[in-house]
């Protein structure tokens, strides 16, 4: 069996993990390199592999970093089936096309550019029509039961903890050629144990092979409780002085989880009243999708849905979520106290842009940051303390007060991916780290091979392995 590893190699975004067994071409994830727009152009627009020899993809969850790629794929040649949860299907049924309109005003963006310099312009990487057509290709399966997906190989998903539907992935395999059986797991990304919403990561059974994100395998988080009482502390401060806090989130994940937190935290009176805004179309559409799927639900959420008037952990009395543009721009003449939920993440793109552009030269404000910064990207810039800034073309100087909160990452630090290993029966026979920055993943490499004592590689980019 032959691994070849051409994508979150040294890196966090854009995973891509091919298995060769059996005559079998097996993709693990599809996702999209995020960071800087002419970059990660050039990045994605050509697949390291010929498309059409693939026969399976395998999803581990629906963040764009792992599935941002599949319309690319299936626009390049691919015929086989996508196989994921069916919470990541209906997640990427929003999520992909959305992608697609990006690449389709990322394309003009360049193009405009291209133009005053005399380039001849590019297509984008994929249109939104063509997102909605690999949708066909979407074969879902539910957590925990085996699969048969191709002769000698099996297929079962087990609760990663991550974000909603997320899965480890674990394949048994009859590897004719070598006449052996053996296991390959491969982590996805690994939530943390308490995160609301959510379940827990799952432990999984023993690995022969072990595939294992990194992303923050060289620290270790605050815990939530703790982010919980910063949070709470800096929303009471901010609201005193009559600022507003600005909370850039994933869409997918971290907005659900952030609403949840808020509505409980007010109900039980520990931040002021204070209107609070979601402003991202694809987040209203995907919480959406988190409403359809009460069965990835932990026991906390299933109990706080039975509380009168909590039917909907992600609706109440003080939230509002918006969707049309011309309500998005009324939030930039309030002057009053409140909270704003935008996307994008990692201030890159998306409405969260002009909430920044239009409150980042005022003290009283805040920015509140809760997620993973890529390089190379505006939330990297702010996170690291810019004393200006560019939004839109234009220069601004920094002064809002900026917090980081990591205890609310969706991904397990340094001891939490030590546990989740762990917390399989034996030790792993070989350990390959990916989904994270190179720096990260070899002090992880460190840190694990003098933990379990077995061979523990950082793939680069491209790189096999025969295993």
């Amino acid at each position: 069996m032959k691994l070849t590893f051409y994508g979150a190699a040294r890196t966090v975004t854009g995973s891509k993990h091919l298995i060769e067994v059996n005559g079998l071409r097996i993709l693990l994830d599809c996702g999209l390199v995020q960071g800087k727009r002419s970059e990660s152009y050039s990045a994605n627009v050509k697949l390291p592999f010929d498309a059409a020899s693939i026969d399976l993809l395998i999803l581990s969850h629906a963040h764009i970093d792992h599935a941002g790629s599949i319309p690319n794929l299936v626009k390049n040649g691919f015929k086989g089936d996508i196989i994921a949860t069916p919470a990541t299907r209906d997640l990427c049924a929003t999520m992909l096309p959305d992608s697609g309109n990006i690449q389709e005003r990322d394309a003009e963006y360049i193009n405009k550019k291209a133009a005053k310099r005399g380039e001849p312009p590019i297509n984008p990487i994929y249109t939104e029509a063509e997102a909605v057509a690999s949708l066909s290709g979407f074969v879902t399966q539910d957590y925990h039961r085996a699969r048969q997906i191709a002769p000698g190989i099996t297929l079962t998903f087990y609760d990663a903890g991550h974000m909603l539907g997320s899965a480890s992935v674990l394949l048994d395999i009859t590897d004719h050629a070598a006449k052996r059986d053996l296991r390959l797991v491969f982590s996805g990304d690994v939530g943390r144990v308490g995160i609301p919403i959510i379940r827990d990561p799952e432990p999984l059974p023993a690995a022969d092979v072990l595939i294992l994100e990194s992303t923050y395998g060289d620290r270790l988080h605050e815990a939530l409780k703790d982010s919980q009482d910063r949070l709470e502390n800096i929303i009471t401060a901010t609201h005193k002085r009559g600022g507003a806090v600005i909370l850039p989130a994933f869409a997918v994940g971290r907005t659900q989880q952030l609403v949840y937190t808020l509505h409980t935290l007010m109900d039980a009176g520990d931040i002021p009243v204070i209107p609070i805004y979601v402003d991202s179309p694809l987040a209203v559409d995907t919480t959406a999708v988190f409403s359809l799927h009460p069965e990835c639900y932990d026991a906390e959420t299933l109990a706080f849905r039975t509380q009168p008037g909590n039917l909907d952990p992600f609706g109440f009395e003080h939230l509002t979520y918006i969707r049309s543009l011309e309500q998005s721009k009324q939030l930039n003449f309030k002057r009053d106290s409140c909270i704003i939920i935008s996307a994008s993440g990692m201030m890159e793109f998306g409405r969260v842009l002009h909430h920044l552009k239009n409150r980042i030269q005022d003290p009283k404000n805040t920015l509140l940051v809760t997620g993973w910064q890529a390089p190379d990207t505006l939330g990297r810039r702010m996170i690291d303390g810019a004393a200006t800034v560019r939004i839109f073309g234009e220069t601004y100087q920094n002064r809002i007060e900026t917090h980081v909160l990591d205890g609310f990452s969706g991904h397990a630090d340094r001891d939490e991916l030590i546990a989740w290993v762990d917390a399989m029966p034996r030790k792993p026979g070989r350990v390959f780290l990916v989904h994270g920055e190179e720096p990260v993943a070899l002090a992880f490499q460190t840190t694990l091979n003098a933990h379990l004592g077995v061979p523990v590689d950082v793939p680069t980019q491209g790189q096999s392995f025969e295993v």
